[in-house]
């Protein structure tokens, strides 16, 4: 059934023309990526870089045609950018310098883009926090879900994106598997545990393999700031993927982003890891709010006897020596790992515990300290 929708969607594109070159979208090779699942299709124009503000027309009426297909409940088209063929690659020499951004105003953040940009996402959230991690296996994914969980139950309104195209995690710690429904051309988010999420994870099957190059993986993650009804937000907090790479750059020019926190094992390779975290938000003038050692001693769940399996203690330093803050620490043990898989978050599941304690002292303390922040900040710089 999802053959025959896609090549009924792949028929209806094929009547939307590219009004420079006059060929259909199809034939002109642009169509990329076209997928259908449960009526929902997705798919990108793949157009020239420096084309892509003037094409934003193009995109709307594929968009339409692929909506107007019988059997689509909702269809998402983004472009994606390549250098034409034949294209030089930029001489080098010496960069220019990044302008500054205009100086921040209302809640302390510049809703400005770089010339030809377009308009900063998400401008009706007041904070958007970044829980990041240098590299995958720290618990970053857990973390910034607990995080989130404790800051709704505070009675804050609360958004949960996962960044994440290739590794999506919040459908299972979550405990959601529905689709998202839409209204017009807008995602409605999943509403769970007192906040709103969304992940590319509830638009696919859980089985299926994300083989996007960056670009696509960029499309989407712009699609689910943009194009999804978030409304006034307190706070979101976005599951950044591990590393320091293209999704990390899209979020630091696309959103104002008002810092991020650095989630880490105590061990030395998952703190060198975290560094380079830590500098890559400050090269794209990103505050670090600050460390937070998971995992960082094991409770056994039969005698309560604490294990530093990993060490302990290293990122507590490793905050001092960035100059960073460092936020607290997280145990390993087994009640947490647990619930996560059941899609029921410790601190909503046993707010009583002291792990739960845990994550609800860190929360409390971001939340302080982005409200202290506020119209502190100086102006931001962009890179592109």
């Amino acid at each position: 059934m999802s053959e025959v929708l896609v090549e009924a969607v792949r028929a209806a594109l094929a009547t939307v023309q590219d009004p420079a070159s006059g060929r259909n979208v199809v034939a002109a090779g642009m169509v990329q990526g076209l997928t259908a699942r449960d009526g929902l299709v997705q798919f990108a124009l793949e157009v020239p870089r420096e084309r892509a503000r003037e094409l934003e027309p193009l995109r709307q009426a594929a968009e339409a045609a692929a909506s107007g297909v019988r059997g689509v409940l909702s269809a998402t088209c983004v472009l994606t950018a390549h250098r034409p063929t034949g294209a030089p690659a930029p001489a080098p020499g010496p960069a220019a310098p990044k302008p500054a951004a205009p100086a921040p105003h209302g809640h302390g953040h510049s809703h400005a883009a770089p010339k030809g940009q377009g308009e900063m996402l998400l401008p009706e959230v007041k904070f958007i926090v970044a829980v990041a991690s240098g590299k995958g296996g720290v618990g970053k994914s857990t973390t910034a879900v607990n995080l989130a969980v404790a800051l709704a139950a505070q009675g804050l309104a609360v958004g949960l994106l996962d960044a994440d195209i290739y590794g999506p995690s919040l459908p299972q710690m979550l405990g959601a598997r529905e689709k998202p429904r839409t209204e017009g051309q807008k995602l409605i988010p999943i509403q769970r545990w007192g906040l709103q999420a969304m992940s590319i994870g509830f638009l696919v099957d859980a089985d299926t393999a994300m083989i996007w190059r960056g670009p696509m993986v960029m499309g989407a993650l712009e699609q689910m700031m943009g194009q999804v009804a978030w409304g006034k937000l307190d706070i979101m907090v976005v599951d950044m993927p591990p590393g320091t790479g293209d999704a990390q750059l899209t979020m630091s020019q696309r959103v104002p982003l008002a810092g991020a926190v650095i989630v880490s094992t105590p061990q030395d390779v998952a703190l060198i890891d975290a560094k380079r975290g830590v500098k890559m938000f400050e090269k794209v003038n990103v505050p670090v709010l600050g460390l937070i050692e998971n995992m960082s001693f094991f409770c056994c769940p039969k005698c309560g006897e604490r294990t530093e399996i990993f060490g302990h203690g290293g990122a507590r330093a490793e905050a001092g020596k960035l100059g960073v803050e460092f936020l607290g620490e997280l145990p390993l043990k087994l009640a947490i790992r647990e619930l996560a898989d059941a899609g029921t978050p410790i601190v909503a599941a046993r707010p009583e515990t002291d792990e739960a304690g845990a994550y609800r002292a860190i929360a409390a303390r971001l939340w302080a300290k982005l409200n202290g922040a506020v119209n502190k900040a100086g102006p931001r710089i962009v890179v592109d």
